[in-house]
C-alpha cells in the first residue's frame, strides 16, 4: 500500500532533491506533506478530480426550512454497529445513509473517527448492512446506535425528495415517488418573496457552504419528505505520514509528479528540461484522472414509451413522460 511518505520520497527524486536510496530529511518530508495536504484541498474545488458523490440522505421536519450538514449539524444518519480495531459493522440502517469521510458519534467512539472505505457495506436501506473501514483503530465497541455526520460539501450537484404517501395521505406503493428539487443560487433564493409559504414537500433549495457547517435552506415550508441531496465528496486531508492511501487507479501518480511540480522551486530547481519533463508528467497524470471523471451534460430527452404509436399502458404518468 502506498504511503504519503512513500509518495514524498518518489517526488524529491524525481527532482533531483534525493539520490536513489538517500531517505528525506525530518524537516523536508514536514514540508513536502504539508504541501501535499493543500494540494488536495485545492483539487476539492477542481470538479473533475473528484471521484465520488456523496448521497445525503434525511427526513424533513414539518415546519422546519433551514438545516446544517457537517460535524455534528442537525442532517445526520442513524444505524446500529459495532467496532472491532478499525473495523465498523453495520446490522441495521435506522436513519439516513453511510458515506466515505462520514464522522461518527457514540459510547467509546473517540472524536473525529470517521469512514475511511466501504468494505462489504454500502448503498442505501438494508443494502447498508456489512463492513467499513476506519480511519484510525478504535479497540473494541460493544453493539449499539451509532450518530454519522455528513462531510460538509462545497456545494449541491442535484436533489430530489421521496414521498411515501399521496395528497390524501394514503400509502404510495413501492417505497414512494421521487420529485426532483431545483438547486437555486442566492439571487435565485431572495427573489423567492414569500420564504415562509407552507407546501407538502421541498420543492426547492438553496445551500450556503459556510466554514465548518453549510446551512440548507428548503422552499416551500415542508409537510413530510425524505430528502435526498447529491454532493461531491471531498478529499480529506492525510493525518499521518503512513496513512494507507485510499483512492482509485491513477491517483497515485497524479499526487507523485503534481507534488513533485510544487517542490522544484523549493529546491531552486530552475533547469528549464527538468521542468519540462516534470510539468509535462504533471499535467498529464492529471488530465488523465479528469478524463475519467469526466461527466458528459445529459441531453434532455422524453421516455421511450412515448415514441411507440403502439403503447400498451401509461406507466409514463409517473415522469409526465420527460426525461432530463
Amino acid at each position: 500500500m502506498t504511503t504519503p511518505y512513500d509518495i514524498i520520497s518518489r517526488s524529491l527524486k524525481d527532482i533531483g532533491a534525493l539520490e536513489a536510496g538517500e531517505t528525506p530529511t525530518s524537516e523536508a518530508t514536514q514540508d513536502a506533506f504539508d504541501m501535499l495536504n493543500d494540494m488536495l484541498d485545492q483539487w476539492s474545488n477542481e470538479d473533475m478530480m473528484l471521484y465520488n458523490w456523496t448521497e445525503i440522505v434525511f427526513p424533513v421536519t414539518s415546519g422546519q426550512t433551514q438545516y446544517t450538514i457537517g460535524p455534528y449539524g442537525s442532517v445526520y444518519a442513524q444505524f446500529t454497529g459495532s467496532i472491532d480495531g478499525k473495523i465498523l459493522t453495520v446490522t441495521g440502517a435506522l436513519q439516513g445513509g453511510i458515506t466515505l469521510n462520514m464522522t461518527l458519534s457514540g459510547t467509546g467512539i473517540p472524536d473525529g473517527t470517521s469512514i475511511k472505505s466501504f468494505i462489504t457495506g454500502g448503498g442505501t436501506g438494508n443494502n447498508q448492512n456489512g463492513t467499513y473501514l476506519l480511519d484510525r483503530i478504535v479497540g473494541t465497541v460493544a453493539s449499539q446506535t451509532i450518530t454519522g455526520y455528513y462531510q460538509k460539501p462545497l456545494g449541491v450537484g442535484s436533489a430530489f425528495v421521496r414521498i411515501n404517501t399521496n395528497s390524501n395521505g394514503m400509502p404510495v406503493m413501492n417505497g414512494g415517488l421521487d420529485y426532483p428539487i431545483s438547486v437555486l443560487g442566492l439571487d435565485e433564493y431572495q427573489m423567492i418573496g414569500l420564504k415562509t409559504l407552507n407546501g407538502p414537500w421541498p420543492k426547492a433549495l438553496y445551500y450556503n457552504p459556510n466554514e465548518e457547517s453549510g446551512n440548507l435552506f428548503v422552499w416551500p415550508n415542508p409537510a413530510q419528505g425524505e430528502m435526498h441531496i447529491f454532493a461531491d465528496n471531498l478529499f480529506t486531508r492525510f493525518t499521518t505520514l503512513y496513512d494507507t492511501i485510499l483512492l482509485p487507479q491513477g491517483y497515485v501518480n497524479a499526487l507523485r509528479w503534481n507534488l513533485a511540480e510544487r517542490l522544484m522551486p523549493m529546491y531552486g530547481k530552475n533547469s528549464q528540461a527538468q521542468i519540462a519533463m516534470v510539468t509535462g508528467f504533471a499535467a498529464q497524470a492529471k488530465s488523465t484522472v479528469k478524463r475519467t471523471n469526466m461527466r458528459p451534460v445529459q441531453a434532455a430527452r422524453f421516455a421511450d414509451a412515448l415514441l411507440s404509436s403502439r403503447q400498451k399502458d401509461a406507466g409514463w404518468i409517473l415522469s409526465g413522460g420527460f426525461f432530463r
